[in-house]
């Protein structure tokens, strides 16, 4: 039992409120929308007892890894890789990793499988590098020693012995805090189709790819890999290079305070970086989660393990010599292209000037595309090689796909009031400390008032904020202050209520 302490200030409904940073409820999640992976996903959930949201990302970042090497899916706009970008925000205890560590676990054995493979290619490559160099050298050497003919037949001989051989590529198929160069080092030399997953996202958020001297130049190649463009890095040493056909799928769970940073960032909302990710905060689960009621179905497990490991074990179609996917088109059905364009035109209505989604147009433009890209990947999960995406995959996709739009308007709106709720404590704080007044202006707090509230609107804002929460009473136009009569004045209420 909880004890309260007599000495406890007792609550008093009309003292001034504490500044709270109140965030809507997000809606259910559309589970019965995620078609084939379904099964998994509540089997996950039934396990963790998680939001059934954290597994639900999980599966869809996972089956994106796998088949993003296969097919270009048929937007509105034109073809798209299957690439998805999630964002999964999550307070320590939400048991991410639990619900990860399941669905990545086939992943995990392909990986370690492939790089008991690659050693022992290894082990051939390094033999037959070793003969290459000993004849080039040779061959050098005696072009050295003569002239004129022995050039021309050095020249002969090197042409005939061929290229440097290539070493085996990398085994990785995932990656967790990948520099820009790294990744890209690894695209050259590894696998062309790469997944960053992270249960603890804020390291790579927070970490060396995002510093500032690196941060804009990250956000550039991750935007690049998500429209399939190509890869180019410069560098003194190396020279310039261009990466054709790579495809990345991304799924980073962060904490809460990790994410508002994240997301009050422009520059992440300004690039375009931000509007690519599919973004949700699920509902805690914590204190509900009994033992009596976890669930196991192993069946469902073993299906989603199968499959996957399927798919991981299937070639793409690629250029053995560049390492470039070719990956074909995957078209939708005229029933299916038609609900796309219907659910577009209703998006673009509510970003208009005043709209539900005019915050954040950004985000809200690219959701058709992103439904066309969750269409790509469920048809490919139930069938590698269908031709077409049917309505039925449509459907579902454009389900998730508003869930997650209205989970980017809720979380901008709640990033938003934290903002402002941010500014407000600052002016509390700077009230209680620095002003000896009875009564504040606007003018007072942006000549004097914290840094962040130098113009009018913020300081307007703020002063308003603390009004709502009753630690300032706006005095009528005309009174008194100072000496002039003002238009718009408040005065300063303390901590018990009373009017200073």
């Amino acid at each position: 039992m909880m004890h309260v302490h007599a000495t406890e200030t007792p609550f008093n409904p009309e003292a001034p409120q504490p500044l709270v940073r109140e965030t809507a409820a997000g809606a259910a999640y559309p589970v019965e929308a995620l078609g084939p992976l379904r099964d998994a996903v509540e089997a996950v959930q039934g396990m963790t007892q998680a939001p059934v949201a954290i597994p639900a990302a999980s599966a869809l970042t996972v089956a994106s890894l796998a088949v993003q090497g296969f097919a270009n899916v048929e937007t509105l706009g034109g073809m798209r890789p299957l690439s998805i970008y999630a964002l999964t925000i999550a307070r320590s205890g939400e048991r991410k990793s639990a619900c990860d560590a399941p669905l990545m676990a086939p992943l995990r054995d392909h990986e370690k499988e492939r790089a008991k493979a690659q050693r022992e290619e290894m082990q051939s490559w390094t033999n037959a590098h070793a003969l290459w160099k000993g004849e080039r050298d040779h061959i050098l050497m005696e072009a050295k020693k003569g002239k004129g003919e022995k050039r021309t037949a050095a020249q002969a001989d090197l042409e005939a012995l061929g290229p440097e051989p290539e070493a085996p590529a990398s085994a990785d198929r995932t990656v967790t805090e990948p520099t820009f160069e790294g990744l890209t080092k690894l695209f050259a030399h590894g696998n062309p189709s790469l997944g960053l997953f992270s249960d603890e996202g804020g390291q790579f958020l927070g970490g060396h790819a995002m510093n500032s001297e690196n941060r804009q130049k990250t956000l550039a190649a991750f935007n690049d890999l998500w429209q399939g463009n190509p890869i180019r890095r410069t560098r003194s040493g190396d020279g310039h290079s261009t990466l054709y056909g790579r495809r990345l799928a991304v799924h980073l769970m962060v904490q809460p305070t990790v994410a508002l940073g994240f997301m009050a960032d422009p520059l992440a909302a300004d690039t375009g970086f931000l509007p690519r990710f599919l973004m949700c905060e699920p509902p805690s689960a914590i204190g509900t989660r009994m033992q009596a009621n976890t669930k196991r179905d192993d069946m469902a497990m073993a299906n989603f393990s199968g499959r996957l490991r399927d798919i991981l074990d299937t070639t793409p179609p690629i250029d053995l010599e560049t390492r470039e996917l070719q990956p074909r088109i995957l078209n939708l059905t005229p029933g299916a292209r038609a609900q796309l364009s219907a659910f577009s035109d209703v998006i673009e209505t509510a970003q208009a000037p005043g709209g539900d989604l005019a915050h954040i147009s950004g985000t809200a433009s690219k959701t058709a595309e992103q439904a066309a890209r969750i269409a790509g990947v469920l048809t490919l999960w139930r069938d590698l090689y269908a031709p077409e995406v049917q309505v039925s995959e449509m459907n579902d996709a454009i389900l998730l796909a508003q869930y997650y739009l209205a989970e980017a308007s809720r979380l901008s709106s709640a990033a938003l009031v934290s903002a402002e709720i941010d500014n407000a404590e600052k002016l509390r704080l700077w009230l209680l400390t620095n002003w000896t007044e009875p009564d504040v202006l606007v003018r007072d707090v942006v000549r004097l008032g914290p840094n962040a509230l130098r113009e009018s609107p913020k300081a307007r804002a703020a002063l308003e904020m603390l009004e709502k929460h009753g630690w300032l009473v706006r005095l009528e136009a005309g009174t008194v202050v100072r000496g002039s009569a003002r238009v718009e004045s408040w005065r300063i209420v303390s901590g018990t209520g009373h009017v200073v």
